[in-house]
């Protein structure tokens, strides 16, 4: 099934019908209508999928994709358009352009987290390239897989715009197609496999990734204004965005006001029990909700099933004792040691090919040695994790884990050792900006890096001296709204970048045109025999070159 769409696509393609410009704007202007027709269907596909607000499917999901779809369809003339190039003075009289023409049959795996936003807007950019689509979409959000699979027909080129659904095995079939590019959001495991497959037919890849985004705080930050709006970045979509604030390094003059102020913050956007709120998601399956159980304090989580009094007399003791001998491995070694972290990293819950998970990989997250004196230890602080400052509270059935701030944490933490992907945010204190970037730099480049700083020279610092896929200065997932600014990462999260003309390149190749006329024909002086008069002419040439 799976070979027979790509051929189906392949056969479209290459009979010119996704070429013509009317063609492009006709399909942007049917994605348009088909996430503004069809909102209450995506609303109520998100909730049942991930417990998503509604207000959150329509602002971060829906009109982003409405936007870009507009954004590129206005451009589209100029971008398609000649551009010339300026030829070498040798080569005159010559001329020379570049055009981008589309790559062909493209696909696009997306993940679960924002269902539509990651499956719609790299489309809307494919097809402004004028490329056919093969969209396979997450089986981990299921009702918004199954929605798009209905409406895509309904709305775009049934014969060049095709939708397949399933697990890891028809991701597996897909990727042994030959297309002529590969576009992929997820994690890095997966992301390997990705790559792997497209090396079989020397596809290009764009790889949307992830890791552990950090956010510098100093004491010249307007602490109100930084609280509020790292609780809004981490806590959307309940934590589960790769761009989410993955942890703070602030300095010791602020670090715990700003704790006790992101839990304010929490308050005011969710109410005293943001379980009861209707603005707050939820985790999208149980796999996912043990894992970020396990990375918060120990005995913060309740045993899965009830136990009698003895037993939970014993669990108690048994956690504490764990509590105390990983704290006292981390003073005696100065950190959780090699194999420790190794073995962390190993035994990590890993994705399987479908599931497109940006979290809990460890080739993203995997931390170099860190120096005892660029992390301050929290006196009062026992737990690696840090101390719970609001939040903790769990509810299996609901998936439901509480907005958490965790004050004084370790970088042995196991929260510390691979993308969160949920709605937990440990606070780090650090030394100062030297040390934050020092902390930063020896882990794998992040997705995105934030700065709440106003002095000019500690921001000029963090943008010269660390890697990041973009730099945010007290703006949290601003970068990720706008389609006038590129997307994507460095390194470990990410190869390649979208939205708007840089998407567009994506799923271009962009060709070089030459011409000269054949009268006269001035590369008769460099045409052989190479005699002495051509000798000092090309001695003369090379002076002026």
């Amino acid at each position: 099934m799976t070979n027979q769409t790509f051929e189906q696509l392949k056969k479209t393609y290459e009979s010119g019908r996704t070429r013509p410009l009317a063609w492009r704007r006709a399909q942007l202007n049917a994605l348009r209508r088909l996430v503004t027709e069809n909102r209450d269907a995506f609303v109520s596909s998100a909730m049942a999928d991930l417990g998503k607000p509604a207000a959150e499917t329509v602002l971060m999901e829906l009109n982003l994709v409405a936007g870009e779809a507009q954004f590129v369809r206005n451009r589209l003339s100029l971008w398609t358009a000649r551009h010339p190039k300026a030829m070498h003075w040798m080569l005159q009289p010559a001329a020379g352009w570049t055009i981008a023409e589309p790559k062909g049959v493209v696909l696009i795996i997306s993940p679960w987290n924002y269902p539509v936003l990651l499956a719609l807007e790299p489309m809307a950019d494919a097809l402004a390239a004028g490329n056919a689509v093969c969209l396979k979409p997450s089986e981990l959000s299921p009702n918004t897989s199954k929605l798009l699979a209905e409406l895509v027909p309904q709305y775009l080129d049934s014969e060049a715009v095709r939708v397949v659904e399933g697990g890891p095995k028809e991701t597996g079939e897909l990727l042994k197609c030959p297309f002529n590019h590969i576009f992929y959001t997820g994690g890095g495991h997966v992301g390997k496999i990705v790559m792997r497959a497209a090396a079989e037919h020397l596809t290009p890849v764009t790889l949307e990734l992830g890791g552990k985004s950090p956010c510098f705080v100093d004491r010249t930050a307007d602490i109100n204004v930084a609280a509020r709006r790292i609780a809004w970045g981490k806590f959307t979509n309940a934590g589960q965005t790769c761009v989410a604030p993955d942890y703070v390094l602030a300095t010791p003059d602020v670090a715990e006001a700003l704790a006790e102020r992101i839990a304010v913050a929490i308050t005011e956007f969710y109410g005293e029990d943001p379980k009861a709120s209707p603005d707050f998601g939820r985790i999208i399956n149980d796999r996912h909700f043990e894992r970020l159980c396990k990375l918060l304090p120990v005995g913060t989580v309740p045993p899965e099933e009830p136990s009698s009094p003895l037993v939970q007399v014993a669990s108690a003791v048994g956690a504490a004792m764990d509590m105390v001998g990983r704290r006292f491995n981390a003073v005696t070694t100065g950190r959780g040691g090699a194999g420790e972290m190794a073995g962390s990293a190993n035994n990590a819950a890993k994705p399987t090919a479908g599931s497109n998970m940006a979290a809990a990989d460890d080739d993203a997250t995997a931390s170099a040695a860190v120096e005892p004196s660029e992390i301050h230890k929290v006196p009062g602080v026992f737990d690696l994790a840090g101390r719970i400052v609001c939040g903790g509270k769990v509810d299996r059935a609901a998936r439901y884990i509480a907005p958490t701030v965790l004050y004084g944490t370790s970088p042995d933490a196991p929260v510390m050792k691979e993308e969160i992907f949920g709605p937990i945010l440990p606070i780090l204190v650090v030394e100062d900006a030297e040390s934050a970037i020092r902390f930063i730099n020896k882990r794998s480049r992040p997705l995105a890096a934030y700065v709440f700083s106003r002095d000019h020279e500690v921001r000029l610092t963090f943008e010269r001296q660390t890697s990041s896929g973009a730099l945010g200065y007290s703006l949290p997932l601003g970068h990720l709204l706008s389609s006038r600014l590129p997307f994507g990462g460095v390194g470990a999260s990410g190869i390649g970048t979208y939205h708007g003309k840089a998407g567009f390149l994506t799923f271009s190749h962009v060709k070089t045109v030459v011409t000269k006329p054949q009268f006269p024909d001035t590369l008769r002086l460099v045409y052989p025999p190479f005699n002495e008069a051509k000798a000092k002419l090309f001695d003369i040439i090379a002076k002026f070159s």
